[in-house]
């Protein structure tokens, strides 16, 4: 007999997951609001740089995919997954996703239907807000009539090593048999699970792991500042100490934070202990600070060169190499590339920019697409390293006589500047 089941959201999180379960011999249907990331998936066109064309279209001919912009797709469904965003929306968590996706599944529930959450998101959003919106849609009873539960994702884009089947999964359920659905489920997916009580200590784990990154990304960022004004090689420094066999581990300075991850997910924990506990969390707040003003140090450090070599800021013509908060990857969510073109932009400057990976649809409007990379160089003041995929013909930039701001340690070269 046929397992349904519905994976709500196919981007670079549900998409994966999606392939997977076909591989494992279930019948999925993959739910997207996104039209043009259907139509694409119907092509057999993959826009999820870990999913390859050829494992989408093996999906496709295996009969056992559909991807599909209707809820109606996922009736009588055994399993439903919800990898749907969860924004900032004014410095607040914005659960509209996850309330809409609920909201789409609750009138599908059967008895002995699964329910679980990927999306990162505060301790408690299971329990106080899936659930109730199950029930009230479904009519039926979490732990009585179907299970919940909630498993974070822990999808590293661009990871050849470390990719969904070898990352050890998180599990737990609302109560014990729902853990047990959970558990059974991604068994089927991947090499190992690891189960915890309680869906708020699972979803405290993946706020954990990120604010762990984010804490440390923000310290080697400040030292990064203090250490290029008492002419200190930071990256010099960073190499020796992670030769360290123990007690330290390595986290390098940039331009920012992006994606959806490091600049909101910290947020959403601070936002809930001061909302239950009336507190503050120092640290997360003070790793925002630091990682938010990222993108004006590096702003200034360009003006800086551009005055070294007698050019305003104002109508100089600034190249980004790089736009994806992410190596390898086209997801330009958060990504300190935006803040720099919008800074950038009202210093006068004029800002282009070099990605092949960032979709066309997904491109800023207010920064010029450059499809080769010499001619971008060529009309360039002033070049910024952003982010360093490896398709970029970094020796290009490199030797170029374009001043350079190399925010990522990649580059060597005369007219080269390290953050």
């Amino acid at each position: 007999m046929s397992v349904k089941v519905v994976i709500v959201g196919q981007g670079y999180v549900g998409l994966p997951v999606a392939m997977r379960a076909v591989e494992a011999d279930y019948d999925v249907v993959g739910v997207d609001l996104d039209a043009r990331r259907i139509d694409r998936l119907h092509a057999g066109d993959s826009y999820v740089d870990d999913v390859a064309q050829e494992t989408l279209r093996a999906a496709l001919a295996s009969g056992r995919y559909l991807a599909s912009t209707n809820y109606e797709d996922a009736r009588d469904f055994d399993y439903a997954v919800i990898t749907v965003p969860t924004p900032l929306k004014e410095s607040l968590p914005d659960l509209t996703f996850i309330e809409s996706a609920a909201n789409s599944l609750a009138p599908h529930l059967k008895n002995g239907a699964t329910v679980i959450l990927e999306s990162t998101t505060y301790p408690g959003t299971t329990e106080e807000i899936v659930v109730p919106i199950l029930e009230q849609g479904s009519g039926l009873r979490a732990a009585l009539d179907f299970h919940v539960g909630y498993s974070p994702e822990r999808i590293d884009p661009g990871n050849k090593t470390w990719g969904f089947v070898e990352t050890p999964k998180v599990v737990s359920g609302i109560d014990p048999a729902s853990t047990e659905q959970v558990d059974l489920f991604y068994s089927s997916l991947v090499n190992r699970t690891v189960r915890v009580s309680g869906t708020k200590e699972a979803e405290l784990t993946k706020l954990l792991e990120n604010t762990f990154r984010h804490v440390n990304i923000a310290l080697v960022n400040e030292l990064a500042v203090f250490a290029n004004e008492l002419d200190i090689n930071i990256w010099e420094a960073i190499d020796a100490a992670a030769t360290k066999p123990f007690g330290f581990m390595k986290f390098t300075p940039g331009p920012g934070v992006g994606g959806h991850c490091l600049p909101v997910d910290p947020s959403y924990l601070s936002w809930q202990v001061r909302r239950r506990l009336g507190r503050n969390f120092r640290f997360v707040e003070l790793a925002n600070d630091v990682n938010d003003h990222m993108p004006n140090y590096v702003v200034d450090r360009a003006a800086l060169l551009l005055n070294n070599s007698s050019v305003a800021m104002r109508g100089a013509s600034v190249l980004l190499v790089g736009l994806a908060y992410k190596r390898n990857t086209g997801d330009i969510r958060e990504s300190p590339s935006l803040a720099l073109i919008d800074l950038l932009n009202a210093r006068g400057a004029d800002v282009s920019g070099f990605d092949i990976h960032v979709e066309p649809h997904h491109w800023p409007e207010r920064v010029t697409r450059v499809r080769d990379l010499e001619e971008g160089l060529a009309s360039a003041d002033l070049v910024i390293l952003v982010t360093d995929h490896d398709d970029i013909d970094l020796n290009l930039v490199a030797n170029s006589a374009v001043p350079t701001l190399d925010t990522r340690n990649r580059l060597t070269g005369d007219t080269v500047d390290l953050l």
